[in-house]
């Protein structure tokens, strides 16, 4: 298995460097009503006769819109639905990216021009994204004006303030990029981190509630990836509190965690269970959350994205 994951991973890296962006997609531009900023998004309208679901995708940590070329734009543009890849700010190396009022300003005016220019399902509406475009799925999930059907977050970051610290032992570039976001001075300020932070948001239960999220990790990120599957399992399990879930068995429990993070496995009860070919080796679900742990690293399994957002499965 451990040569078949590695094969696996080597291919998802060749993919990605050879991916381009499709030439059916055009770009755009707003202007963003908080700061006058002109953001970029590129788009593919949907050509059927009836209004048609709408899929946002958000730009990974260290990508724009101009520089991700990797995106589920094919899978959309397969089903003739609609689809925006906006901006907010670009890479997350300066104070009004990393989930910033800007930000989610951007993402909600992105929506608002797709419903106005588009020919939208109003309630069909679904934002993904993976890495840096996870964490602003996440931050999109708490504070987003608009009402979304399903949301869908891969390799998510959830808090900057652990992450920090978490890339401070790794030794690689996030720490500082998190401290040019929310640093004063060039230091880094736990109070900011947690400001930037969903996990430490309020959830907006009541607009949320009828909305699908799911989340998704590869086991050995954090390891093999940038971003520990520790960031997901603790937003989960804050969600199903604020949401009052009464059933313990629906949280990842705090053994169960331990074991993952340091054995970077599960005892797989069900190894006919996968997803895009990975053996599905964790999975919790409770009050529109699913919770999912996949043989995998820090990526996104493009394939599976938009079924598993529009099928309400739990």
């Amino acid at each position: 298995m451990k040569q078949a994951f590695l094969i696996t991973c080597l291919c998802t890296l060749v993919f990605s460097a050879m991916a381009q962006r499709p030439a059916y997609l055009r770009k755009d531009s707003i202007r963003s009503t908080l700061d006058g900023a002109t953001q970029v998004f590129y788009y593919d309208k949907s050509t059927a006769a009836t209004p048609q679901p709408l899929v946002v995708e958000l730009h990974s940590w260290s990508n724009s819109a101009n520089s991700q070329m990797g995106m589920i734009a094919t899978q959309v543009h397969a089903k003739n639905w609609n689809f925006i890849f906006p901006n907010f700010r670009g890479m997350n190396n300066h104070p009004k990216a990393c989930c910033s009022e800007y930000v989610l300003s951007d993402i909600d005016q992105a929506i608002d021009w797709a419903l106005k220019n588009l020919k939208v399902d109003r309630k069909q509406i679904y934002v993904v994204g993976y890495s840096g475009g996870g964490y602003a799925t996440l931050a999109t999930y708490m504070r987003s004006r608009h009402a979304i059907r399903g949301f869908s977050a891969w390799a998510s970051i959830s808090d900057l303030e652990a992450w920090y610290a978490e890339s401070v032992e790794r030794k690689n570039k996030y720490a500082a990029e998190i401290v040019q976001c929310i640093g004063a001075n060039g230091a880094f300020d736990a109070e900011k981190a947690r400001a930037r932070s969903p996990l430490f948001w309020e959830t907006p239960v009541g607009k949320r509630k009828n909305s699908l999220l799911q989340i998704y990790v590869g086991v050995h990120d954090g390891y093999t990836g940038s971003v520990p599957i520790s960031q997901s399992i603790n937003f989960y399990n804050k969600l199903l509190k604020d949401y009052k879930e009464k059933d313990q068995t629906r949280y990842v429990s705090a053994e169960d965690k331990e074991l993952m993070l340091k054995t970077r496995s599960f005892p797989v009860t069900q190894p006919s269970k996968t997803i895009g070919g990975r053996v599905i080796l964790y999975q919790k679900i409770a009050k529109n959350i699913g919770f999912t742990v996949f043989e995998g690293t820090h990526e996104i399994l493009y394939g599976e994205v938009l079924g598993g957002m529009a099928k309400k499965q739990y």
